[in-house]
């Protein structure tokens, strides 16, 4: 059964969230990636199928060995997706601290 992935169902595990973090510096295999887990390698490979399927994650073949570094344009995706929150909850915080700094002067 071939299941359509989502980025935020992929995002929503650590483990997945942890292989992303990894790969953001640089393109790695998957042995490289699974070596900094206290997993099996299967499960690894599962856990970077599904950010590959959700295109989270390229793979570029050199040689025999499969590298895995990060797609930036669906990363900016989740980014354009979350910006709104961000801007609503800066702008809580912003009246929050007025306030806070209102108060204080008033003491």
């Amino acid at each position: 059964m071939n299941l359509r992935r989502d980025v935020f169902q992929a995002i929503a595990d650590p483990t997945r969230r942890a292989i992303l973090l990894l790969v953001a510096s640089q393109a790695m295999t998957a042995g490289a990636i699974a070596s900094n887990f206290d997993t099996a390698r299967p499960t690894v490979s599962k856990h970077l199928q599904i950010l590959t399927e959700c295109e989270l994650l390229a793979q570029e073949q050199n040689g025999r060995e499969i590298y895995y570094h990060i797609n930036a344009n669906k990363m900016k995706e989740v980014d354009d997706f979350i910006e709104p929150f961000r801007k609503m909850w800066d702008d809580r915080f912003n009246k929050l601290e007025a306030i806070m700094k209102n108060y204080k002067s008033k003491k």
